[in-house]
Order: structure tokens, then sequence, then C-alpha cells
């Protein structure tokens, strides 16, 4: 599970860190965060729907409708689909506030394996000024972009919110074992948009909250790339062990006649 630490001067001046390989660590998320500034390319990549958080709703990409199994992770690390969520690709870093205030502190994930002694290859966290190292900051820039357009995002949602356009979403996963209603998602419901009243329309026009609309509703025609991600998972799965004997001695005898044959 991440470990997120706030990185300071004191604890990382005699640190580096790594950049990831291997999409590993997404593996087990099913519904990742979307910001405004990522939508136009994640609305054609990916299902994107809103999550009910206490009392507000956040629009989110939706990975896999299988709880525990992002399908857009190979067995081998690599990203499978065509866009990949900013919120990953900003690993192992995170902007999380700080208490009491509503400012950010920049943290990075201590259980990555990406942090690294001075000695190692990598990325300096502090320069030789005292000062931030410029790839850190360029992490810290993305980071703060991510931020400004979530709360802007967030504004926009909530308006929707309030005009009553976001309604359940009612999914069912094709099994094995028959139909499964997949509960917990939100949408765009399109008829209820569609009869806003003028002025209230207005208001999610000025909220830039339409775009987000007509985002959520464009993508979910990507619903039926689970299927397909599914039987890509299995042609990449590695083959099952061939089963041992049950005497395992067997392994190691010579043929019957004590002859070795070199060919």
């Amino acid at each position: 599970m991440p470990q997120f630490t706030a990185i300071s001067r004191d604890s990382h001046a005699g640190k580096k860190w790594q950049r990831f390989k291997s999409y590993g660590f997404a593996s087990k998320v099913v519904l990742a965060p979307v910001v405004g500034v990522e939508l136009a390319r994640a609305a054609l990549a990916l299902p994107l729907a809103f999550l009910q958080e206490a009392d507000r709703f956040v629009l989110v990409a939706v990975l896999s409708l299988t709880p525990g199994r992002n399908l857009l992770v190979g067995p081998d690390g690599r990203w499978l689909g065509g866009y990949v969520p900013a919120c990953f690709r900003s690993y192992p870093f995170r902007l999380l506030p700080q208490p009491n205030t509503d400012q950010t502190v920049l943290c990075i994930d201590t259980d990555s394996g990406l942090v690294v002694e001075g000695d190692a290859a990598g990325e300096d966290f502090i320069g030789p000024d005292g000062n931030i190292s410029p790839a850190l900051k360029k992490a810290l820039d993305f980071l703060n972009e991510l931020e400004r357009s979530r709360r802007a995002t967030e504004a926009a949602v909530s308006a929707l919110a309030e005009a009553g356009v976001i309604r359940p979403w009612p999914l069912k996963l094709k099994a094995e074992q028959g139909e499964r209603a997949i509960t917990g998602l939100y949408r765009v419901d399109e008829v209820a948009l569609n009869a806003l009243a003028d002025d209230v329309f207005l208001k999610l026009r000025k909220a830039s909250a339409l775009p987000i609309a007509y985002a959520q509703m464009l993508s979910a025609g990507q619903l039926g790339m689970f299927e397909h991600l599914a039987r890509l998972q299995a042609q990449l799965r590695p083959p099952p062990l061939s089963a041992l004997p049950e005497n395992i001695d067997s392994l190691f005898e010579l043929p019957s006649d004590d002859t070795v044959q070199f060919r």
C-alpha cells in the first residue's frame, strides 16, 4: 500500500529518486481521477463516470468492471490502452493537503522502491544550490497544473450535480456465471440535460460544466473495450507450468541402457 511522505531538504538532500518502469503499481486500481485538462484525450480512450464521495461527485476513468483488477495493466506491467491518466504518469509523486491549511505539499511514495541513496543511479531531490532539482521541479509543475485543473473540474462537476443531471449508471458485467450488476457509478442523464431550463443550462455553460457532461456521455462508447482487454490479458498471461511427476527423482534418471548419446 502506498505510503506518501512529504519531501524536505532535511530528509531527502542526500537521496535520489528513480522513474518508474512498470505500471504494476496501478494493477489493482479500477477507478482513476480525471481532470479537465486531460478530458479530450481521456474521453476518446477510456469510459468516464462519476463516483460519489461523501457529499460530492468526482470524475473518474473506469479501468475495469472487475474489483481489484485493472485491465489496462498487462501481466508484465505494460499499459495496454491508448491513454494513461495523468495521476499515474506523475507516480511516485503526489500533492497532498497540509493539515489545517489550504496549501499542498509535494510527497513521494516511500514504499515505491524508487527512493534510493545518493550513490545510486537516479535524479537528485535537492540540487547543489539547496533548491529542488530541475527534474523534481518539472514533476512539481506538472502536479500543480493538475491541481489547478482538479479544482476547476470539481466546481464544474458540482454544477452538474446541482442541476440534477448526474444519475446512477446501471451497468451489467457478463461473466461465466451470468450477468452481474455493477453499482456505485454515475453518469450524465442526457434526457435530463436536454430538459433543463435555459437559465440552468446557461449556468452550466458559465461553469465550464458542459464539456465534462458531453465528454462523459461520449466516453460511454468505450465500455466495450473491457471484453477485448480481457481476451488480451488471457493471451499475455504466462502459460501454466507443466505438472511435475509424482516421483521427482525420475527427472534425473538416465535411459535404462545406461548409454549416454551425444547427437
